[in-house]
């Protein structure tokens, strides 16, 4: 399979929202199903509850395996090789760290603090090692992937990025958003071979304009249906002998005020979590010259988000694997990746080159903090 003609790094994920992709891309399915996880997810949740959460590291292990395996592209799913142990051991350091705190926290005070601020020097590195230890863990017909980042661009893009989005009340998320994508997308590695993502500013800043409008829409509406009810919670509060029941109704309305301003600022962040990953996943080419795709419908995954959640409130957690099958077969069906030249012989030469990722990370160094 030849590639006819380039296509702009951006312009496939924004034009091809909810529509088929364009050019001879292959897209990744999902094979799971709801009824057959929900077996794996009780039994961890049962085993968990009776090993006091020690069975958790398992129990991650068995759901990342279902996922990853259930996950197809060209016939073939993914691999997950985590093992319980290494999640387990990583688990323990973090809640020996936890008590340690704690208890100079309460004796030492000061040591306490400094334990505080040399965990957060911390943070980067363990961010680096985290999406290393999740990428090596993970593989694809027997080749596996890598992540070579190093703290210092996990200090960029994890720690100085929402600092910066924070600060300019999210003007400047695009950037953060862009620095994230790169430094992920540009230092993952299949085999020997390189990703390379560069998701243009302007392309991720329309995409915001979206969530933005959302946001801005959605705080006025609230902010006149207030104002329409200034003069009712004026006299509950300046009145002692007003009515409890009316008190009780103007608590209701209040609970529901703020239900209401977290359900847009969900809204505003899912619509904007599906238009920057079209916009970074269709910037990402691999091995600089096979391009990946990502032409999630925002509107879709939206509503799939926020039925999911619903769902698995209404239903006490039950539908939860219902759920998580769902969107992990809508996003999956979005995602594609286009090969340039013949794929049997790509696949083939990658494998024959091997994978810098030895089977001794695995005994040595492959533990997972969970960052």
């Amino acid at each position: 399979m030849v590639l006819a003609e380039p296509l702009p790094a951006q312009s496939v994920g924004q034009a091809s929202f909810g529509r088929a992709a364009p050019g001879d891309f292959h897209r990744l399915s999902f094979t799971g199903n709801g009824s057959e996880y929900f077996g794996i997810w009780i039994v961890n949740i049962l085993l968990t509850i009776i090993t006091l959460g020690i069975y958790s590291a398992w129990a991650k292990v068995r759901r990342n395996r279902y996922f990853y395996g259930n996950t197809v592209l060209l016939g073939r799913g993914f691999e997950y090789h985590a093992r319980g142990g290494q999640i387990l051991i990583g688990r323990l350091i973090v809640f020996a760290y936890l008590i340690l705190y704690n208890v100079l926290l309460t004796f030492a005070p000061l040591a306490g603090i400094a334990l505080v601020l040399l965990f957060l020097c911390f943070v980067p590195w363990l961010v680096a090692r985290g999406l290393r230890f999740s990428a090596r863990v993970t593989s694809y017909r027997n080749v596996r992937f890598d992540f070579v980042g190093r703290a210092g661009g996990a200090f960029l893009a994890f720690i100085i990025g929402p600092i910066l989005a924070a600060l300019t009340l999210g003007i400047l998320a695009p950037l953060a958003s862009r620095w994230t994508y790169r430094y992920i997308g540009s230092n993952l590695r299949y085999g020997q071979r390189v990703f390379s993502t560069d998701p243009s500013v302007g392309a991720i800043y329309k995409t915001w304009g979206i969530s933005a409008a959302i946001l801005v829409l959605g705080l006025l509406i609230i902010g006149f249906i207030a104002f329409l009810n200034i003069a009712l919670v004026s006299t509950a509060m300046e009145n002692p002998d007003f009515l409890p029941g009316a008190q009780l109704s103007l608590a209701v309305l209040a609970v529901l005020g703020y239900v209401l301003i977290l359900s847009i600022f969900g809204v505003a962040a899912l619509v904007y979590r599906a238009g920057v990953r079209n916009v970074a996943w269709s910037a990402t080419t691999f091995d600089g010259r096979h391009r990946l795709l990502s032409d999630l419908s925002r509107l879709r995954y939206t509503w799939i988000a926020i039925s999911n959640f619903v769902v698995t409130l209404v239903t006490i957690g039950l539908m939860r694997p219902w759920a998580a099958v769902r969107m992990a077969r809508y996003v999956n069906e979005h995602t594609g990746v286009r090969f340039d030249g013949n794929v049997g012989e790509i696949f083939s030469a990658i494998a024959q080159e091997g994978s810098a990722v030895g089977a001794e990370f695995m005994d040595i160094e492959g533990f997972d903090f969970g960052f």
